[in-house]
């Protein structure tokens, strides 16, 4: 995992593609905040926002 972040990284830097750092950011919290909620009491209402 450490090492797809680093060439991840590399890419970013060396292609000057920053932009897409707060994209990639936003997709790992959402996939986060779904993984998490799948299955409680919070998930109908993360579904209405959706």
């Amino acid at each position: 995992m450490l090492e797809l972040i680093k060439d991840l990284w590399e890419f970013l830097k060396e292609r000057k593609k920053f932009w897409l750092l707060p994209i990639i950011i936003l997709l790992l919290l959402l996939g986060t905040l779904l993984v998490l909620t799948q299955g409680t009491v919070i998930s109908p209402f993360i579904y209405t926002l959706f």
